[in-house]
């Protein structure tokens, strides 16, 4: 077999006729695969995500190679697969039913009082589950070609396709979820497959998924609290405020990250939304909320889950936008976080 990395100089340029990160590799010859889906129909303030993956792949080409983590890693493969553009012309048609949608219930509107709306509901709720199918199949050609996949977003509905397909592949695992919100919420203004309603269809519909662990958590409802509360066995929520007062009082982030982790079964599949971050690090997100982390606080999180020898099975990173400044820093950080979770997942 020819060997992708003859004539390649890891300290070059990287090259653009090459696929993410410069790296010469193909979907042949990588062994981490990453599924672009540029999907962002319902989201509740700022959109931008579902251009995401071209523009984290512009950005990707300014990442050095050497990670001090996992020497090397970069030389076993990853690939990103071509974006599908009927998938965003999709995303984008149904992006304007569900504004129509939203602007007319933040007016006060009843959706039963009008027939248009509902129908239009209807085409976004099937669109949901047209995603939810293409994400599963495609993630699942994938997984039955023993690569490890991650998924690149987009809203955060995106994912749900793929962490059902491993429910086929795994008996038992867990999600560990960073993220500003707790995506708790049943149908969010009516949409079954909402940004907000991930996890909510994710313990509803992937029995296998044993464990969510969720970090970060700012900005929730009183519905998700109580979700939170009444299922004690099967959710774990670690949230901003509990977190940074512990640090107030001298707990270390160490001490902290060994409890999250030690919520998780052995198998884990990591949610990545980025404002989970400290919204200076992803200003254009959809939502952003004042709090949150620095990279090198969940890179550290992640080293700890890596060491406690727990398996990651996939990952998602999503909800990243440039919004109308190509200049913005959110794609940069994208792409060196993308970086660093497929050198984890090996």
């Amino acid at each position: 077999m020819h060997n992708p990395l003859e004539g390649f100089d890891p300290n070059s340029v990287g090259l653009q006729s090459n696929n993410i990160f410069g790296l010469p590799f193909t979907e042949d010859t990588a062994q981490v695969v990453l599924l672009p889906v540029p999907w962002e129909v319902t989201v509740s303030y700022r959109q931008g995500t579902a251009r995401a993956p071209e523009h984290i792949f512009d950005a990707s080409l300014q990442v050095d190679l050497y990670d001090p983590d996992v020497v090397n890693g970069w030389q076993k493969g990853f690939y990103m697969l071509p974006a599908d553009r009927n998938i965003l012309k999709k995303s984008d048609f149904l992006r304007q039913c569900a504004e129509l949608i939203i602007s007319f219930l933040i007016e006060g509107g009843t959706m039963e009082a009008n027939s248009q709306l509902c129908s239009k509901l209807k085409e976004v709720n099937n669109g949901g589950r047209m995603l939810f199918d293409w994400v599963k199949e495609m993630t699942t050609t994938q997984l039955q070609a023993g690569k490890k996949v991650g998924l690149l977003g987009g809203d955060h509905s995106t994912p749900l396709g793929y962490i059902a397909a491993l429910g086929d592949f795994h008996e038992a695992f867990g999600v560990l979820q960073i993220d500003a919100h707790a995506d708790l919420r049943k149908a969010y203004e009516g949409f079954t497959y909402s940004h907000a309603s991930i996890m909510y269809n994710v313990l509803e519909m992937v029995p296998q998924v044993k464990k969510l662990v969720q970090v970060g958590i700012r900005d929730y409802c009183d519905e998700e609290l109580e979700m939170i509360q009444s299922n004690p066995n099967r959710v774990k929520t670690f949230f901003d405020q509990d977190i940074k007062e512990g640090q107030y009082s001298g707990k270390t982030w160490q001490q902290q990250c060994t409890e999250i982790i030690a919520e998780l079964p052995q198998k884990v599949y990591i949610s990545f939304d980025i404002d989970g971050l400290d919204p200076k690090l992803c200003p254009n997100t959809g939502t952003p909320v004042p709090g949150g982390f620095e990279v090198e606080q969940i890179m550290y999180l992640f080293r700890q889950l890596k060491q406690s020898g727990r398996e990651i099975i996939g990952f998602d990173l999503n909800e990243i936008s440039s919004g109308s400044n190509s200049n913005s820093i959110d794609a940069n950080v994208g792409a060196r976080i993308l970086y660093k979770m497929c050198n984890y997942i090996l």
